[in-house]
């Protein structure tokens, strides 16, 4: 190789050029001739280590190979030989010129690391994409670990670097470093807070990929999409996405619906508003019209019959309706919701099932249903609630009831 790179300087020599100039032509057309021959040699090495690689997972069962082509492993792979070569090369290009050997030489060492960080980001970039596809996994922040790692060799790669430049020992610039780790702890405060909360996030299982969060400081209100080192992603319903910092999770309150999505219904938590001067006992006559409502006709039947037997048995004068046992159109009323929500094909039976009576207050008297609905996917959840109270407020003039509601302007044209 000695001999190749200077018979371009002895061609020129012995044709009358200066050894200067001589040096310098020998030395720039040595370079060019390396340059192209390891370009070349580049091109081939990718066109066939890719071409390989495209070979093998076409024909493997495992996605694996097919992550390391997408994230192109096998192209940085490709540079390792010409790279290697170029820097055993060196000191025959510039052999005349030796601060420029050591300047070229400490060049590629820097490449050398640059590309060794490539690989392995490939490499990483690779577990992640092929670990998101294995069930188990799918929704761990896989992102945040691998962010950790490309920052640790990020790190390690820059340390090096500069004590190949400077020509400082590796251990010797780590220790005047650690003078100034106040100032990098400052510097990679957020990073270090969302590797922490990272790591707490998936220890105590606070937050999956897919788990829908309401996060009211943020306005997030969605699915998570991606749990990274420094943000978690959600995916608004209406489709926006709000970005949320990781160590948020973990120094703020928020909502996970996940105890919902794994249990057996959607809560149905909602309430009727009574007029209160609606509310009044039953007569026999409104008995008897309210006998003719299938849902409740012999729980009507049974229960008249005993506030009867208790009235006559203790002789209670029934001039006023007040005196003694009577029904009342509301409780009448909660007995037909308690029967319709009970006889209601979209309500889990299994989960709880409750109408109650709330406080009275300056708008009325609230009946609220408590239950959950068997199907908890979002429409068709609204679906059932509304078909649901759709009935009840069609339903609640049948009780000589009334639902509050504030007037309008039709109201007050009436008057």
């Amino acid at each position: 190789m000695k001999k190749i790179s200077h018979w371009i300087f002895d061609l020129l020599s012995n044709n009358g050029l200066s050894d200067y100039w001589a040096e310098i032509i020998n030395m720039l057309i040595f370079l060019l001739m390396v340059i192209i021959a390891l370009f070349i040699l580049d091109f081939i090495l990718r066109k066939v280590i890719i071409g390989v690689f495209v070979r093998l997972s076409k024909t493997s069962k495992t996605h694996f190979d097919d992550f390391l082509v997408k994230n192109k492993a096998p192209r940085n792979i490709a540079h390792i030989i010409p790279l290697a070569l170029a820097y055993k090369v060196v000191p025959d290009i510039f052999r005349d010129f030796p601060n420029t050997e050591v300047f070229a030489a400490k060049t590629l060492e820097v490449f050398g690391i640059v590309l060794f960080l490539w690989i392995v980001r490939s490499l990483l970039h690779t577990i992640k994409d092929y670990l998101k596809t294995l069930p188990s996994l799918k929704d761990k922040p896989i992102d945040s670990y691998i962010q950790v790692f490309m920052i640790f060799a990020w790190a390690i790669g820059l340390f090096y670097a500069f004590s190949i430049i400077s020509g400082i020992e590796l251990w010797k610039f780590l220790t005047a470093l650690g003078t100034a780790s106040a100032v990098i702890i400052l510097i990679f405060k957020d990073t270090i807070l969302g590797f922490v909360a990272s790591i707490q996030v998936s220890i105590n299982d606070m937050v999956r990929i897919g788990d829908w969060i309401t996060f009211d400081k943020y306005g997030a209100d969605g699915d998570v999409i991606e749990i990274n080192l420094a943000t978690v992603k959600v995916q608004n319903f209406d489709k926006t996405i709000t970005t949320i910092p990781t160590y948020a999770l973990i120094s703020d309150s928020f909502k996970n619906w996940r105890g919902m999505t794994d249990s057996g219904g959607r809560r149905i938590k909602r309430a009727l508003i009574i007029k209160q001067d609606s509310i009044k006992f039953l007569k026999k006559e409104d008995l008897g019209a309210l006998k003719k409502i299938e849902l409740i006709r012999e729980y009507l039947k049974s229960r008249g019959t005993a506030i009867d037997t208790f009235n006559m048995e203790n002789k209670i004068d029934k001039s006023l309706l007040i005196n003694g046992k009577n029904l009342t159109n509301v409780g009448v009323f909660r007995k037909y919701i308690d029967t319709y929500i009970n006889a209601h094909s979209g309500i889990n039976k299994n989960m709880t099932i409750m109408v109650r009576q709330l406080e009275p207050t300056s708008q009325g008297l609230p009946i609220e249903i408590y239950a959950f609905s068997s199907d908890k996917r979002w429409a068709n959840y609204e679906y059932i609630m509304a078909d649901i109270f759709d009935h009840l407020l069609a339903a609640i003039s049948y009780f000589e009831l009334e639902v509050f509601e504030l007037p309008s302007s039709s109201n007050f044209k009436a008057i």
